[in-house]
């Protein structure tokens, strides 16, 4: 989330404070392709939306938050979330319009429906990854035949034709496919029983990694038939407020390497005030205590190999 208090420390002078630890960079820049979910739109322009009554929160970046996520080496972002359309229609165009300048591919949102929910393909040291974007909520922000907005689906009532159409189609293109769903409230510790249903069908349409946002909360990470599916990762930049017992502040880095032993590893950050570090001492203890509890309960079991780092093991 790269609007707010983010927005604000971009914004201080002309040479603003480093969002992005030393470590947090040197971590990204090994991999051959990075995703994330960019929850806020990047633009000057637009006004509050009023599509949703009483809503609190309204996310916008300045166009300074591209080098944000350059910094980091980000090949592509999903923008089907609940904060995309913050600053209404005009502002989802300048996001696409910033994301596209600075050479990062988007999928998720668009001026139409079928434009929002076309996913994308990026290179990754030979191969090419597909990443579809879709999101449960809210029904408010989804694009219309001609209006922009983004891949919405009712994901707890099943999963829709287009997604498992979509899902075809880029395995059709890709070597590899990433579904990466928008899903269900914030602040909840595991995922629902649809979550895990939808997982399912998501990786037999096509997908080879599901990964889910949205709780804020990292969740516990499941294998089906080998292939992984991190049903949520927590945060990885933001100013929000910080629950003492749920500890949004402390999220993960997935580093995923079909193939490769370990074939999944994660990596525990520290979310501080509009600055990401690496987890360390007592926060990534808490992480390794949390996220072996939260995977035990889905079969799987964390084997610490460092400080903040851990790997998967079925």
């Amino acid at each position: 989330m790269l609007g707010r208090g983010v927005a604000a420390r971009l914004s201080t002078d002309d040479h603003p404070a480093p969002v992005w630890s030393d470590d947090v960079i040197r971590i990204c820049a090994l991999c051959d392709a990075l995703f994330c979910n960019l929850e806020c739109c990047i633009s000057e322009r637009g006004t509050p939306t009023a599509r949703i009554a009483g809503k609190p929160f309204f996310f916008r970046g300045p166009p300074a938050a591209t080098d944000v996520l350059a910094a980091v080496g980000v090949d592509a972002v999903a923008l089907a979330n609940n904060h995309a359309l913050d600053y209404e229609a005009e502002a989802l165009a300048d996001t696409l319009e910033h994301l596209s300048r600075a050479g990062i591919a988007a999928a998720g949102a668009g001026p139409s429906a079928d434009a929002a929910r076309r996913g994308v393909v990026v290179a990754a040291h030979g191969a090419r990854v597909g990443l579809l974007s879709v999101t449960d909520h809210p029904a408010e922000y989804a694009a219309g035949a001609d209006s922009w907005g983004v891949a919405f689906a009712e994901l707890p009532s099943g999963l829709p034709g287009w997604v498992e159409a979509e899902l075809s189609r880029l395995a059709g293109e890709a070597d590899l496919v990433v579904a990466f769903p928008h899903w269900g409230p914030n602040m909840t510790v595991r995922p629902d029983r649809r979550q895990r249903r939808r997982a399912r069908e998501l990786l037999a349409a096509g997908a080879d990694l599901v990964a889910g946002h949205s709780a804020h909360v990292f969740h516990g990470v499941e294998l089906v038939e080998g292939r992984p599916v991190l049903y949520d990762l927590g945060a990885a930049l933001d100013d929000y407020a910080v629950d003492p017992d749920l500890r949004n502040d402390l999220g993960l880095l997935a580093l995923w390497r079909p193939g490769g032993e370990p074939a999944l590893e994660l990596v525990g950050l520290h979310v501080h005030h509009c600055h990401t570090d690496l987890a360390r001492g007592a926060a990534a203890d808490w992480i390794a205590a949390r996220l072996s509890r939260a995977c035990a309960e889905l079969g799987t079991s964390p084997k610490r190999v460092a400080e903040q780092r851990f790997a998967l093991v079925a």
